[in-house]
């Protein structure tokens, strides 16, 4: 095979219709070995020996989309250090555009043996990971344009892209629960029909484990398990033919995104990509014990914000969803701990200083949840102009207020005229609030109106898991009942939460399934319930 020096930009694989230009970061690395997979996972080892500025390249002429490839990266490993090379660990290219396959829970697919952390372990980890795919760029827009609906203007639909679309009676069968499900008419029409002008996806970046998929490893690649056609490359093509859809029927596309940290878990976590290419420069380590990760979001990292290689991870894949998956915003995924430099959150962190510089992203919506799990992490009201923000003080307001909490009428009468007390002092309008009742997150809708209690038995943590303070009334009755008078009362609730919802100053965000009373059965953290 030819081996040309190719172009240390742009990083990931790029197909140019004759070959394709690899490119890799790592500050740490001695050596890279790219890797390329046949179907019976062949391995053909290519050393690439150009560098510059810490970014290894190669140009392979011939090499044609579907190839499927991982990169191997030689340097030190000490975990006391923060550095965690290990070549025996075959890794995903963190701008790899489409990823194919699924981690098996294997062994080598840690740095450790299992029972002994602070052992080495050099076992293969091929075979038992996903593998990075070479892409076809060309797709045919034709006459493709962003709606651009302003925010006055805007009703939002929260929806899974799986649970949208996997028992709907009118969607054919074999593409239940896929992008090209949710491109299926009967799909568009309920949602034209409601008035929604934008559907937010809930993650469809490549991620790992779960059902909602809050566990990011991908951040250019379509998830491949929604895709009906195949994942090798194909999933990127559904994806562009749903937006496409999407906006034939004048709907935008938003994507909830989770930049905030990766699927590879604490230090006891596996080496699938980030933690194997440059550690240190991608993880929030922990200063003077650079074996563990500092942690803001619960998962067991943060990525190191003030990382120039983090910065450009997130702001070329912003820009590639916005220009090549033509998607219309984001909604970002515990967006304090994108705002943490060093602890504190800080509203004028590089971050967001970058996006509002820039020429594409700055020009899409660009929705905060204003909170992370760390201290001091709560900042509804505390993003700057451009912004809108998840206001989780409306939501806990209006249910306050329905279920007959005593002194809530002035603060009621708050939430529904726009919340200035939070947006104003920005120069925001009322339209920086995202206004909603019920999301993902927490109860449906009908079971805000059913339940006292969170029942999550089913997630098998003991009920420790989940909200336990919902603002929810059962209206007389803890769950089902075939009392009628508790049943009108609960039909009448949620039609008031409802029309709350679409009268109040701000952007209304509607959870999906809630105007049809779509139920959880009382469980309020349904992460892993498919």
């Amino acid at each position: 095979m030819q081996i040309w020096p190719g172009r240390p930009y742009p990083l990931g694989a790029t197909y140019d219709g004759s070959g394709t230009n690899f490119a890799l970061f790592s500050g740490v690395a001695d050596g890279v070995d790219l890797c390329l997979l046949d179907d019976d996972d062949n391995e053909e080892r290519i050393t690439l020996t150009e560098v510059d500025a810490y970014v290894w390249h190669a140009y392979l002429p011939g090499v044609q989309p579907r190839q499927r490839y991982g990169y191997r990266v030689h340097g030190p490993y000490d975990p006391a250090q923060g550095m965690r090379c290990n070549p025996a660990k075959l890794l995903l290219d963190p701008y790899a555009k489409a990823i194919d396959g699924q981690v098996d829970g294997h062994q080598s697919l840690y740095s450790y043996q299992f029972g002994d952390p602070g052992s080495r372990n050099d076992d293969d980890s091929l075979g038992h990971t996903m593998t990075s795919v070479v892409v076809n760029p060309y797709f045919d827009w034709g006459y493709d344009r962003p709606p651009r609906h302003d925010y006055h203007n805007s009703v939002i639909y929260e929806a899974h892209v799986k649970g949208l679309t996997q028992r709907h009676p009118e969607v054919r069968e074999e593409l239940r629960g896929t992008y090209a499900g949710m491109a299926q008419q009967p799909i568009i029409d309920h949602l034209t029909s409601l008035g929604v002008t934008a559907i937010e996806l809930m993650p469809v970046h490549q991620f790992v484990t779960n059902y909602w998929g809050y566990n990011t490893i991908g951040f250019f690649a379509p998830h491949n398990r929604y895709s009906a056609f195949g994942t090798r490359g194909e999933q990127v093509a559904e994806f562009k033919t749903l937006v496409k859809a999407m906006h034939a029927a004048n709907i935008e596309v938003i994507l909830d995104v989770v930049y905030n940290h990766t699927a590879e878990g604490n230090h006891l976590g596996p080496t699938l990509s980030f933690r194997g290419i440059d550690n240190g420069s991608y993880y929030r380590l922990v200063e003077g014990d650079r074996a563990h990760y500092f942690d803001t979001t619960g998962t067991g990292n943060s990525l190191l914000m003030r990382s120039p290689h983090t910065l450009q991870l997130i702001m070329d894949s912003l820009r590639y969803w916005v220009e090549e998956m033509h998607v219309d915003g984001f909604r970002f995924d515990l967006a304090s701990t994108l705002a943490r430099q060093f602890h504190e959150v800080d509203r004028l962190a590089a971050f967001f200083d970058i996006v509002h510089q820039d020429p594409v992203i700055s020009q899409v919506k660009l929705i905060a949840e204003p909170w992370d799990v760390g201290e001091g992490g709560y900042q509804v009201g505390g993003f700057p102009p451009l912004w809108t923000e998840w206001n989780g003080k409306y939501r806990d307001t209006v249910r306050d207020f329905w279920r007959g909490e005593p002194s809530q009428l002035g603060e009621f009468a708050s939430r529904i005229t726009g919340s200035a007390d939070l947006y104003e002092h920005t120069g925001r309008r009322p339209v920086a609030s995202i206004n909603f009742v019920t999301a993902h997150d927490g109860f449906t809708l009908r079971d805000l109106v059913s339940y006292n209690e969170k029942h999550n038995e089913a997630n098998g943590e003991g009920g420790a898991d989940g909200e336990s303070h919902n603002r929810s009334w059962n209206c007389g009755a803890e769950g089902p009942t075939t009392k009628p008078a508790i049943n009108r009362l609960r039909r009448r609730q949620q039609r008031n939460f409802l029309l709350t919802l679409l009268l109040s100053q701000g952007v209304p965000m509607i959870s999906h399934g809630d105007e049809m009373g779509r139920t959880q059965q009382g469980n309020n953290n349904v992460y892993c319930q498919d």
